[in-house]
């Protein structure tokens, strides 16, 4: 398994990791709102697209 000391570094190093994240993704936050504007329907269309291709899949037996 691991020893106490990889253990510790390991989570240590995941909560730093994910402030530095959050820390990043607040201050681009701003900024990306301006220049990614009408992302979210491409998320969704995307993940339609996948859902549509499923359900093809499913229903057609493959």
């Amino acid at each position: 398994m691991f020893s106490q000391g990889q253990l510790l570094f390991g989570i240590v190093f995941a909560i730093v990791f994910a402030i530095v994240i959050f820390i990043a993704y607040k201050k681009d936050a701003a900024q990306n709102q301006k220049y990614y504007k009408g992302s979210l329907w491409i998320l969704i269309l995307f993940i339609a697209f996948i859902l549509g291709i499923a359900a093809i899949k499913f229903l057609l037996g493959y």
